[in-house]
């Protein structure tokens, strides 16, 4: 059984930065695709972004495109989700999740994931 642990999260203001990370222990996850979710009070858990076992293809939704970097350093049995150009609405609890596959198939991502975290409360700031 895996257990996931995320860091990172914190109060930062808009367009900051901050990272991310799922720290993995009790199996190895290198085989494993990984994702990063979140839920904001009130609302239903959604997918934020997953990368494939190796690294080769990431994955984002469209609300955190081209500002979300996920990568993975299966070595150290972690995940990563660099966040850039921080807003509002990205506030939320930040979880990790592992994927009994290898790869990702789009749009299934809240069904193919699971073996959550505790999540990481992150909080910006206008």
């Amino acid at each position: 059984q895996v257990q996931l642990v995320e860091s990172g999260g914190g109060l930062v203001q808009v367009g900051g930065s901050l990272r991310l990370s799922c720290a993995a222990s009790g199996r190895t996850i290198r085989s494993n695709a990984m994702g990063w979710f979140r839920q904001a009070p009130g609302k239903e858990r959604e997918f934020v972004a997953a990368i494939i076992w190796n690294g080769g293809t990431a994955y984002y939704a469209d609300s955190v495109k081209g500002r979300f970097t996920i990568s993975r350093d299966n070595a150290k049995n972690t995940v990563y989700l660099k966040m850039n150009s921080l807003k509002p609405e990205d506030t939320a609890v930040y979880y990790c999740a592992k994927s009994m596959d290898a790869f990702v198939r789009p749009g299934q991502e809240l069904a193919d994931f699971g073996s959550w975290g505790q999540g990481t409360q992150v909080t910006v700031s206008s």
